[in-house]
């Protein structure tokens, strides 16, 4: 039997409002989980002006400083696509990884599919929170990040830096899986 290997990637993005189409997608950071100094990061013009309120705040974004500074979205989505490429092997899958993966997963996929037609991670993601709700049995309430940070105490911190978060993100995972790789060989 020949199965694939899966790599890990953890993935974090800023973005000018809550939905991709009608606001832009402003920041990309991703990182290995099991290399996180393999990385990929980007900032991208917008595809249009709109902007929810406080969005750009968050990440201290300006639409217009994008827009002169920010890479093309089809350039950026390219480049992106091409680091995923270029340690993923024919015998991998890449699986998509997110603290709170639908939001970043969302405009991952409507990017990569509005601007090169596919999307490498295909139509799934690993969301962290559900993963640590499965692992733990806490309540969806206690997947916020300020808990399972209380709980894992991982070295890093968010700061919504995309790059910087999907770091972090990607400490919390390694943190949760090792937890429960810990639980199954204490039960074995």
């Amino acid at each position: 039997m020949n199965s694939k290997r899966e790599i890990f990637i953890s993935i974090d993005v800023e973005a000018a409002g809550p939905i991709p189409g009608e606001y832009s997608l402003l920041s990309i950071g991703a990182c290995d989980v099991d290399e996180p100094t393999r990385v990929f990061s980007c900032e991208l013009q917008p595809i249009n002006q709109n902007a929810a309120p406080n969005a750009l705040d968050v990440g201290g974004f300006s639409l217009e400083q994008l827009a002169k500074t920010g890479v093309p979205p089809k350039e950026a989505m390219a480049q992106f696509a091409a680091w995923i490429e270029s340690f993923i092997g024919d015998a991998d899958t890449p699986v998509f990884v997110g603290f709170n993966a639908p939001f970043d997963w969302s405009f991952i996929n409507y990017y990569f599919h509005k601007f090169l037609g596919r999307n490498p991670f295909g139509f799934t993601a690993l969301d962290i929170k559900a993963y640590y709700m499965g692992a733990t049995g806490c309540t969806w309430r206690d997947t916020r990040s300020s808990v399972i940070d209380r709980k894992l105490s991982p070295k890093s911190k968010s700061d919504h830096n995309a790059l910087h978060d999907a770091q972090y993100q990607a400490e919390l995972f390694r943190l949760i899986r090792k937890k429960l790789v810990s639980r199954r060989a204490s039960n074995a």
